[in-house]
């Protein structure tokens, strides 16, 4: 399966394109199950003289925000449904420098396809505190939750837990890791170390292998114009060749 589970639309504030820009060029690439995910703030606020008002976070339009998102996202899903698979998604930051970005909790979003979640890493600085599966478990999302462009190895190691049991516990919750191939000008070219490190060593390979957590590929696209379906084929082929299962792979 080509797939690619993280993209960004002019719903996210630092996106520009309209959705179906963006799914006709992953019709083009040849990505087979294509994900659109904007930032929660971008669609909760709507816009960005909103989200620059001083007012609460969880304001009288967020939630009416993220029905209209989905549902606009709904008609794509079915207006494409023979020439592509469209999933629903949106990405969450759970980070607490900034009280307008972070996912309110109480948000029920259970309604999405799926949702990738930042800021594991943050520690402290996250809402999540280090406790994924806390999160994953009082919050209200849907059933298909993936950790997006986090280096989980490096910060399993340097918080002293086990990679093995924190990627079976992964696995048992339904919880995917991505890979994330982003290579564009909003992210400076900049390729992720972790992601990197993890196509080379196969001691990596092979314990996400046995642990039986999915991946999944996303190359966080903001720019159609910066936008490379051949390299998230690559990386996805590349996984399955592994033999280790992608998200949403049957």
């Amino acid at each position: 399966m080509i797939q690619d589970l993280h993209s960004h639309t002019y719903y996210s504030f630092c996106g520009k394109d309209n959705p179906e820009v963006m799914i006709e060029a992953a019709i083009a690439g040849g990505i087979e199950l294509y994900g659109i995910c904007d930032h929660n703030h971008g669609i909760g606020f709507g816009r960005k003289d909103a989200y620059k008002a001083p007012v609460d976070v969880v304001s009288m339009d967020y939630d009416r925000n993220l029905i209209r998102y989905f549902d606009h996202m709904t008609l794509l899903q079915e207006k494409y449904a023979d020439r592509i698979r469209i999933l629903r998604g949106i990405e969450l930051s759970t980070r607490m420098d900034h009280p307008k970005i972070f996912f309110p909790e109480d948000m029920d979003i259970s309604y999405f396809d799926y949702c990738l979640i930042e800021s594991l890493d943050w520690g402290e600085e996250s809402t999540m505190k280090g406790d994924l599966f806390g999160f994953v478990e009082r919050c209200k999302l849907p059933r298909a939750v993936g950790l997006a462009h986090t280096d989980l190895l490096g910060y399993l190691e340097r918080i002293g837990e086990d990679p093995y049991r924190y990627l079976r516990q992964m696995a048992q919750a339904g919880i995917f890791w991505e890979m994330n191939v982003s290579y564009d000008s909003i992210h400076k070219y900049r390729e992720h170390a972790y992601m990197l490190r993890f196509f080379e060593d196969k001691e990596q390979q092979a314990m996400v292998r046995e642990s039986g957590i999915r991946l999944s590929v996303g190359f966080d696209g903001h720019r159609i114009e910066d936008y490379l379906p051949g390299r998230v084929a690559d990386y996805c082929r590349r996984i399955t060749d592994m033999g280790i299962k992608l998200a949403f792979e049957e």
